[in-house]
């Protein structure tokens, strides 16, 4: 892609974040994504259509409702840079139209997921089943000859974290399994790098959290794994593959 095109998808990548950033807040309130329209959490204004531009508005409002002048969480701003980021990144890193697409929709789930599960302690059916059903769609239309091996990490992703949350239910969530098994159908065999990633990134963060709680409250320590399944995912876009000859070139 040349430059102009890469800053499209980009930009385009901001508005989604935009779009997301309601999703996070919105979803778990079981509130419409789609009305009312954007408003001040504090005084109900609705925000004007020039106060809405992604990431720009935030910085000429200083954090700020214009109407009442409460103060804006630098959140906002920073899940729509994000997100273009992200997505430009995308575009960067991949050629083929199926990887293209599976990476951005990968992208577009697990930003919400893990603010989600940061907020609430949950992952919605409602982000993770749609997903799962697009991720197959377009899988099996652009890379047909790519979907079993993407169904089959699904499958051994999703499986291996189901023994994980049978065993330790309190430990792992079904929601966290789904979103592995979505993130085989995103990612094929680079799961494998995300899901290690993860493991890695989770115990040693809840690790910390644990040490840091006083003794009679450690057991009753929870720390959502939705953010290091989203972590995981978004290096293996990246560098799952680079990871992944690594460990093969080590043994072999």
């Amino acid at each position: 892609m040349t430059a102009t095109e890469i800053v499209l998808v980009a930009v385009i990548g901001a508005v989604v974040g935009s779009f997301l950033n309601v999703v996070v807040y919105r979803l778990p309130r079981h509130e419409s994504l789609v009305t009312p329209g954007s408003h001040c959490p504090s005084c109900h204004v609705p925000v004007k259509p020039y106060d809405n531009v992604p990431v720009l508005a935030w910085l000429w409002l200083r954090g700020r409702c214009r109407a009442c002048r409460a103060a804006i969480s630098p959140r906002y701003p920073l899940v729509e840079f994000a997100t273009a980021a992200l997505c430009g990144a995308v575009v960067l890193r991949y050629s083929s139209a199926a990887h293209l697409t599976l990476g951005l929709l990968a992208v577009l789930v697990l930003v919400p997921v893990a603010l989600i599960d940061l907020d609430h302690h949950v992952i919605p059916n409602a982000i993770t089943a749609p997903a799962a059903v697009l991720a197959i769609l377009l899988g099996s239309v652009l890379d047909p000859s790519g979907e079993p091996a993407r169904l089959l990490a699904a499958a051994v992703g999703g499986g291996l974290f189901l023994v994980a949350a049978l065993i330790s239910p309190r430990g792992m969530g079904m929601g966290d399994v789904k979103l592995a098994g979505l993130l085989g159908l995103l990612l094929g065999v680079e799961v494998a790098p995300a899901l290690a990633v993860a493991l890695l990134a989770g115990v040693i963060v809840g690790a910390v959290v644990i040490a840091r709680r006083p003794p009679g409250e450690r057991r009753r320590a929870g720390v959502p794994f939705g953010p290091f399944l989203a972590l995981g995912g978004l290096t293996a876009i990246f560098a799952g593959n680079a990871i992944l000859n690594a460990y093969l070139h080590r043994l072999g």
